[in-house]
């Protein structure tokens, strides 16, 4: 079994959730490292294990929103629980999450053989983040409104080397979103966005068949390395979030997207 499977899955879970884009970090492994990359298989199987990491770490709001939710279709008065509202906000932003993200992926696939559009990513990120230490804490509820432009920034976050939960939580949290309810819409909003993407790779892989045999030797381990570590990261996140700590993350995405960058400008590697 190759080693470097269950290296991978550890990998791709831990920064599938902490905020220093899993993208990113893939791209300057594979440019800067010679690192090969996973086939598609093994690739859609690790997302679809820290999707299944999310959906367990959210389970019980899971089933409660949308509860909610649909039982604000038929009653008028249930209109006025939170899983209606997070709701549809989560269908509003996974459509602009959608409209983007099929407008810019040929870039964002061109942009993951560059080091410098990675570079740039990267300091976007940590630009980003660090600036949440600026932002006065919100104490307000998920919105309808609120998914339209958390779902911009998801959308955006398909550029390699912009982090998706960073971005989406600081788009909520200028919202005025609390924080314990901007990390929670964060990763609801990025189940059906997981989901789709990963419909989208199953529909390239080809035939059942075809998708078994191509999977590396020692697959399930990486897929539980990703499922453990992801659920690791999701408990970290959380407390750091809500103690308003994220930015550090930021300070490590700065200091790696600028070593990107000039070693591209200077041409040293």
């Amino acid at each position: 079994m190759d080693h470097n499977v269950v290296l991978l899955g550890f990998i791709q879970g831990l920064t599938e959730f902490l905020p220093v884009s899993s993208s990113g970090h893939l791209a300057l492994a594979k440019i800067f490292l010679g690192v090969e990359m996973p086939p598609l298989s093994y690739d859609l199987v690790l997302h679809v294990a820290t999707m299944t990491a999310t959906v367990l770490f959210f389970f019980n709001d899971i089933i409660k929103l949308f509860s909610e939710w649909v039982s604000g279709i038929f009653t008028k008065e249930d209109r006025s629980l939170p899983g209606w509202s997070i709701g549809w906000a989560v269908f509003i932003g996974t459509m602009v999450t959608g409209a983007i993200g099929m407008l810019i992926k040929n870039f964002a696939e061109e942009a993951m053989l560059n080091s410098l559009m990675v570079g740039f990513g990267l300091v976007f990120t940590g630009i980003v983040l660090i600036s949440s230490r600026f932002i006065r804490k919100g104490l307000g509820r998920v919105s309808p409104f609120d998914g339209f432009w958390v779902g911009i920034a998801q959308g955006v976050a398909v550029m390699p080397g912009v982090s998706r939960s960073g971005m989406t939580m600081m788009a909520g949290t200028a919202a005025g979103i609390s924080r314990e309810e901007v990390f929670r819409f964060s990763f609801l909003l990025s189940i059906p966005s997981i989901l789709g993407a990963a419909l989208l790779q199953a529909r390239e892989v080809g035939g059942f068949d075809l998708f078994i045999s191509s999977l590396p030797q020692g697959w399930y381990l990486g897929a539980a390395a990703a499922f453990a570590s992801g659920l690791v990261s999701l408990f970290v996140l959380r407390k750091l979030v809500i103690a308003s700590k994220w930015w550090i993350f930021g300070i490590y995405c700065l200091v790696l997207g600028s070593l990107s960058v000039i070693t591209s400008f200077l041409g040293v590697w």
